[in-house]
């Protein structure tokens, strides 16, 4: 065991935040709790949904979380880092914005869904300032992107490898390509994080961060208008199943932010291994 292990080991408080980063992380999905709720499997109705539908709802999604990003993360106040996170406040705005689309289909869910992406954007921008992250970091906004692409254990992962890291691989991945498309205006940091990028590179690294993102988050927002078309659901699940997705994320922020403080103490590979010591599924 490495001598940062063993700090880590010793701290019992961050050992505490590791165990509850975990917890949050390896949760079910939103799948499998937009089906408990319905109380059926969602999976087979994604997959009846017309080509045309799925790619509009495809359409919509990057488009929402693209403003999203755009609204969020470039405008939030970031004068008070470390100040305590407003979960309440945006459960209720989500609910609210819910309760707006309800069952009206697609042309309800175009107007909807940038709205309710943007509260859940400042909701995981917020728990990141909670954790005493700055907005104005690309890195810092790349991580509130990642969310996005998390979700729990599907229990189809890699049995060596957990559901989260996986997913922070693949964002990862996109940077690497990106970092090579955008030599030269800006320089690459740790785990595929581009700094010092210029306004026009700052549009082009958001737009392809997004795309990839988003083709991960179109899956549940599938999932949320199938659960949605339920005769018996509409409007009231539909404030019901916002408010699900934002406490969620919240969740998900939390657990991610919580890790990522920790790596900044201890290190990547440190803070991996420590992880997968609580889940017993990483090795070495």
């Amino acid at each position: 065991m490495t001598e940062l292990a063993l700090r880590l080991q010793d701290n019992a408080q961050d050992l505490a935040d590791l165990q509850r980063a975990v917890g949050l992380l390896e949760s079910p999905t939103l799948t499998a709790r937009m089906a408990n709720l319905i109380g059926s499997p969602l999976e087979f109705a994604v997959r009846k949904l017309p080509s045309a539908v799925s790619s509009r709802i495809q359409g919509v999604t990057e488009a929402a979380l693209y403003k999203a990003a755009q609204t969020a993360l470039w405008t939030m106040d970031n004068k008070q880092p470390g100040k305590a996170a407003s979960p309440r406040l945006h459960k209720l705005a989500a609910a609210a914005s819910g309760a707006l689309g309800g069952a009206g289909g697609l042309p309800a869910l175009a107007i909807e869904l940038p709205l309710s992406t943007t509260i859940i954007m400042r909701a995981v921008a917020d728990v990141a300032r909670s954790e005493g992250f700055n907005l104005a970091d690309m890195a810092t906004r790349q991580a509130c992107l990642e969310v996005f692409a998390l979700g729990g254990n599907s229990g189809k992962d890699d049995a060596s490898e957990t559901g989260y890291y996986l997913a922070r691989g693949f964002t990862t991945e996109v940077m690497r390509h990106l970092s090579a498309e955008l030599a030269g205006s800006a320089v690459s940091g740790s785990h595929g994080v581009l700094l010092g990028l210029g306004p026009k590179e700052a549009g082009k690294w958001l737009a392809r961060v997004v795309e990839k993102v988003a083709a991960k988050f179109g899956v549940v927002v599938s999932e949320k208008f199938v659960a949605q078309a339920v005769p018996v659901i509409g409007a009231v699940a539909g404030a019901t199943l916002n408010t699900m997705f934002t406490g969620y994320y919240q969740d998900m922020a939390r657990g991610h932010f919580i890790i990522k403080r920790l790596e900044h103490k201890y290190g990547f590979e440190t803070v991996r291994l420590a992880y997968g010591g609580v889940t017993g599924r990483l090795h070495p």
